[in-house]
């Protein structure tokens, strides 16, 4: 504490231990000590006191769509990470797909990475992607820092990142495992999704029933069975289908190393809300109903879903057509997600510390970032988001950060207003107001 140069004190900090009174110290970009409410503050230490206000650790957001370069006209790192920013996300990992080129090989990751290099207002990280053509790519991708591997087991929506079939799914599954690698998965069944009734049009049911939950189910089925046979470690991307659960429980307790994610708008949307032509809220796999989503609560309660994360997919607003079969498929939610998943999760019972788990800890802890971020803890990056729970607010597309302010959420109250947040030592919004860039491009190694 003597060398501190931050002192951040509230009634109410998040550490791994439980909600307390608490003095963080800071030195550099570092946590130093969590120390009681009324510890002393050393000479020459600047003491941020946020009174009640909750301190929690940034959040760490493992699925965003940034599409920079190729298509920044649907996003760039620029407006991303102020989006993040502002809703208390410190360090998001960047898919690799809708960027021209996609995250496919070394060369392409490195042009990702200077184009990153001086826009980001938080942290980044790259996942590289698995294609049918790349499995010579894996191994130098991953020893050039990317966090694990996208890949999708039905059409992706881009030409230039083609599907997986089985086979390729299995070749490129055992390459990654052979140097210890993660595999996340858009797991929807082709043939599935083919065999569905296709009608187009601006009805949501006809789009929900184009896009049954048995094509999540066979999907993640098939992937469980491959990762079980290659003992590989695989995660199921922005889960759903409640029907896939029980299959997920039973194979975690037989040992298969498989991970499972959720999204905001599963948990905070439902299909009986959503109007015909409204595809701002179209994604895929889709929004589905009530009662699916109060499974997934369940199941993020007793620990079969392990985190929460936005699968920002933004656009251009012309791709949002009232066409649901047509339309771009993509929830834009990076400045909400915080308040949209708070704001459903006090309705239910949960508190701030479970939320803190599945937005922060968790998500670290998937891609290998755990002793660094998503903890408010001695070692960790100073990373804070400083939130008041009990204010609201009502969603207003225009103070939106993202580039494209299409947003499902619009016209919504939620609780939980931000009001700073806080990288590595630096405060870099308050109040709506930023600096500028200080995010730091992260490598898995």
């Amino acid at each position: 504490m003597s060398e501190a140069e931050l002192v951040l004190r509230s009634t109410r900090v998040i550490t791994p231990e439980g909600t307390r009174a608490a003095s963080v110290a800071v030195t550099g970009e570092k946590i130093t000590a969590v120390l009681p409410y009324d510890a002393p503050v050393p000479a020459g230490a600047r003491l941020e006191d946020v009174g009640d206000h909750v301190v929690l650790p940034g959040l760490v957001d493992t699925h965003v769509h940034v599409n920079d370069p190729g298509r920044t006209e649907w996003e760039g790192f620029w407006t991303a990470t102020r989006a993040a920013a502002a809703g208390g996300i410190t360090t998001l990992v960047d898919m690799p797909l809708n960027s021209l080129p996609p995250t496919t090989t070394v060369d392409h990751l490195r042009t990702k990475q200077k184009v990153a290099a001086d826009k980001a207002h938080i942290d980044v990280g790259f996942w590289g992607g698995a294609l049918p053509d790349n499995v010579g790519d894996l191994r130098p991708l991953h020893e050039a820092g990317v966090f694990g591997f996208k890949a999708f087991l039905s059409p992706s929506g881009v030409d230039e990142f083609p599907h997986l079939d089985q086979e390729q799914l299995a070749r490129s599954l055992a390459e990654i495992a052979g140097f210890g690698g993660l595999l996340i998965v858009h797991a929807e069944d082709p043939h599935h999704l083919a065999a569905a009734p296709q009608h187009g049009g601006p009805k949501y049911t006809d789009f929900l029933a184009s896009r049954p939950r048995d094509a999540e189910d066979t999907a993640i089925a098939a992937l469980i069975a491959q990762a079980r046979r290659l003992d590989a470690r695989v995660h199921v991307l922005h889960l759903s289908s409640s029907d896939a659960l029980p299959l997920i429980a039973e194979a975690r307790a037989d040992g298969v190393r498989v991970t499972v994610e959720t999204c905001p708008h599963y948990l905070t949307l439902t299909a009986e809300e959503v109007p015909d032509g409204a595809s701002e809220f179209k994604c895929c796999p889709p929004i589905r109903e009530a009662a699916n989503q109060d499974l997934l609560w369940q199941a993020l309660a007793d620990g079969t879903i392990d985190c929460v994360v936005t699968d920002h997919s933004p656009s251009t607003a012309d791709l949002k057509t009232d066409d649901f079969a047509t339309a771009w498929g993509g929830i834009s939610g990076l400045q909400l997600s915080l308040s949209a998943v708070w704001t459903e999760a006090r309705e239910r019972g949960h508190g701030l510390e479970d939320v803190v788990r599945w937005m922060s800890s968790n998500t670290a802890r998937l891609v290998g970032l755990d002793t660094r971020k998503g903890a408010i803890a001695a070692g960790c990056d100073a990373d804070f988001a400083v939130l008041a729970p009990d204010e609201t607010f009502t969603v207003d597309p225009a103070a939106l950060q993202h580039r494209n302010r299409v947003t499902a959420y619009a016209g919504k109250t939620l609780y939980g207003v931000v009001k700073s947040t806080w990288l590595r030592g630096q405060r870099i919004v308050a109040d709506g107001a930023f600096t500028e860039p200080k995010g730091q491009l992260l490598s898995r190694t």
